[in-house]
């Protein structure tokens, strides 16, 4: 499953059996897979000064989730023609993203940990800001360019009353540079095609006899070209119409056929060009770790493999996708790091204000085994970490009863501290 629970109890000797027995317990039972969840210890003020600072973390995690989820899109959109592909493409630290939140690590170097909380929270905040920003501007100059190309392609897919004619006709098909003739292009539907033939030098006046040719046809009519003096060419669009030939507003203009030409051509380089089909994925089943060797601290079971895999791997890997498939992945990976960071800061600031100071909590990662098993795995939690708070374990139960001072939904409140990690990104 792509869900996690992210959990915390009090540090204490009473709580770290509990968390062992829940550990026993789901791991018996399968209902989940369960590893130690590393938080630093962060410069806490008052209580008091936590209240806004959790509020404000919980709007920065929807506006992160919200932003990766636009992002992950963005990846499909672009890799449009390998759609089997993006989830391998969605990586975080060159990892698929399952792993890095199995193994996560507090990233010191970006978000030191002896800084104040409210300055790591400011550093996310406009990190996941400068990311959406560009997100908007690069997919608002690929989209304009989807659209242009998309707009041209339509002409060429018409029938043969709307769509361009410049990939069809070529200058032998037309007189050209003469001051008294002129070739035009007409519609004859495909049942009239001998009547044409038979008609079409007496519709009117100086047509010249046997100019007729057909260029192309679609499944109604077919294109053919007459040739004909300029002066009559009011007259002989009168009479055409009269006899259900339609005449195609049309001249040859080799610059602008030329110019269109390569206008489509430019649009589709340059799509093709933001992606590039060059896209580097997992192998399937496999887990790639960056340079270092990442720790893992389970809880009852052992460590998952990790293999290495240095930076100019990763460079040669890139080398052939288009500058926005690479620039999405690489910002991917930066914001969802970034979020799994922001879920580490809500459990720390939660767990504090539950549970008070010194700071003594215990976070534990849990990754239900599958949907039907998430009812169970929720009961074990409750019997488990009720002596914690035995009003919201009762209102597990009976959603009527109200919890003094919450504000949240009863279903939202246990007796622990809970905050999900859903990493569906394209559902």
């Amino acid at each position: 499953m792509s869900e996690f629970w992210l959990i915390s109890a009090p540090g204490d000797k009473e709580n770290l059996q509990a968390l062992e027995r829940m550990n026993t317990v789901t791991s018996k039972s399968n209902l989940s897979y369960n590893t130690k969840f590393a938080i630093p210890d962060f410069k806490v003020g008052t209580l008091d000064s936590l209240v806004g600072l959790s509020d404000e973390l919980g709007k920065l995690d929807t506006f992160a989730e919200s932003l990766i989820k636009r992002m992950a899109q963005s990846v499909a959109e672009v890799m449009e023609d390998s759609k089997g592909k993006v989830q391998e493409n969605l990586l975080a630290n060159g990892v698929d993203l399952t792993s890095f939140v199995t193994h996560f690590e507090w990233d010191m170097a970006k978000y030191p940990a002896k800084q104040p909380l409210v300055g790591v929270v400011d550093t996310l905040r406009k990190q996941l800001a400068q990311i959406e920003t560009d997100l908007k501007t690069r997919t608002a100059a690929y989209n304009t360019l989807k659209t242009n190309l998309e707009n041209l392609q339509k002409k060429s897919k018409g029938n043969l009353f709307t769509r361009t004619l410049s990939d069809i006709v070529s200058k032998e098909d037309f007189v050209l540079d003469s001051e008294y003739l002129v070739t035009l292009l007409v519609i004859v539907p495909k049942p009239h095609y001998t009547q044409w033939q038979k008609t079409y030098e007496s519709l009117s006046d100086m047509v010249v006899p046997r100019s007729t040719k057909l260029i192309t046809e679609d499944s109604e009519g077919g294109l053919f070209t007459v040739t004909l003096f300029r002066k009559v060419i009011d007259d002989f669009k009168t009479k055409a119409k009269e006899n259900k030939f339609m005449v195609r507003e049309f001249y040859y203009d080799e610059k602008e056929i030329k110019r269109e030409r390569e206008e489509l051509t430019r649009l589709l380089s340059d799509k093709k060009q933001q992606y590039q089909t060059s896209c580097v994925a997992l192998k399937k089943g496999s887990s790639t770790f960056p340079d270092h060797k990442v720790k893992v601290t389970p809880l009852g079971h052992p460590d998952r493999p990790a293999a290495g895999q240095t930076d100019r791997e990763r460079e040669s890997e890139g080398e052939g996708e288009g500058p926005l498939l690479r620039w999405l992945k690489v910002n991917f990976s930066e914001a969802f790091i970034a979020w799994i960071h922001i879920k580490a800061l809500r459990v720390f600031v939660e767990s504090v204000l539950r549970y008070g100071l010194p700071v003594n909590f215990q976070a534990v990662l849990l990754q239900p085994h599958k949907k039907s098993s998430t009812k169970r795995l929720r009961e074990v939690l409750n019997s488990v970490f009720r002596h914690l708070d035995e009003v919201a374990a009762a209102s597990i139960l009976d959603a009527s009863v109200e919890i003094p001072g919450l504000q949240l939904n009863n279903q939202d409140y246990f007796p622990y501290v809970y905050f999900h990690i859903d990493l569906s990104l394209l559902d």
